[in-house]
Parts: structure tokens; C-alpha cells; sequence
């Protein structure tokens, strides 16, 4: 089944997982600790509003990211652990917990009301032309894998 945020059961879903993530929660790969996740999970929601902006990117590299987003609807695939991303949405700095939580939280409710009314960008720097159902199915295979990351 093809899940995504624009889905209420499947919104809630995420929700309620990243209500388990602990701070100390063990990571399975990667740099981050749950709090700096949750901010960048945050950070990549706000670029679907138009709040982060991405920079423009080599042709054959966006390409390629337009191939995978087919391939991850055709297939339904996942995101590989450790993938390369945009310096505007890494986090290396020390964050708060509990704040970092709230604003992801307040982040996919406001996501939800943007793609009810259709207000999401038409456009990602990456993955090329986006509908709403794009958005919805990306943003949750991306809070899904990082909450895989942490084990829930």
C-alpha cells in the first residue's frame, strides 16, 4: 500500500511514532541524534511550503532525482540509509528535544492544511514537478525512514 501525509489514518500514524522517539532513542546509521532528526524532518517539510528554499542543482543530478521519485512510486521503495542532502536541511547543531518534537509536529499539521487547499510548491529542486499526492507520498517515506532510523 502506498502511504502518504495527504491520508489521515496514515498522518496520525506518523504522528503517534514520532510521539515514541525518545531523546536518547538509538540511532540504526547515520550522524544525527533524535532531536537534530526531528528538526531535519521538520526543515524538509517547510521546503514543501516554500519556506526552505533549495538551491538550484546540476541538470544530470536532478535528473536522476526525477527518476527516483518515478521508481519510488512505480515500486513503492523506500529511501537508502545515509543519502546525500541539501546543506540547507542538515542539522549539526546541538537542538532541543521536546521543541524540535513540537515544531515537526506543527509542521505536518500545517502540511496537511496546505495540500487540503492545494498550496504546496509545484516544484521541487530535486524531484522536478509535484503534485499534492508527490508531496504526500515523499514527505512520508521521508518521516518513515528516519523513524525506521530511530527504531519506530
Amino acid at each position: 500500500m502506498r502511504k502518504s501525509l495527504n491520508n489521515r489514518q496514515h498522518l496520525e500514524e506518523i504522528k503517534f511514532r514520532i510521539l515514541r522517539i525518545e531523546e536518547h532513542s538509538e540511532r540504526k546509521w547515520g550522524k544525527m541524534n533524535a532531536a537534530q532528526m526531528l528538526r531535519h524532518c521538520d526543515r524538509i517539510l517547510q521546503v514543501g511550503f516554500g519556506k526552505i528554499v533549495l538551491p538550484k542543482i546540476n541538470p544530470f543530478i536532478k535528473s536522476i532525482g526525477i527518476l527516483t521519485k518515478i521508481e519510488m512510486n512505480i515500486f513503492n521503495n523506500g529511501i537508502p540509509p545515509n543519502m546525500p542532502t541539501f546543506k540547507e536541511v542538515i542539522i549539526k547543531e546541538k537542538c532541543n528535544f521536546e521543541k524540535s518534537r513540537q515544531e515537526l509536529l506543527a509542521s505536518i499539521d500545517e502540511f496537511a492544511e496546505k495540500s487540503a487547499k492545494n498550496n504546496l510548491l509545484s516544484e521541487h529542486a530535486l524531484f522536478g514537478k509535484m503534485t499534492k499526492e508527490d508531496w504526500g507520498f515523499m514527505e512520508y517515506k521521508h518521516l518513515d525512514h528516519h523513524l525506521k532510523q530511530f527504531g519506530v
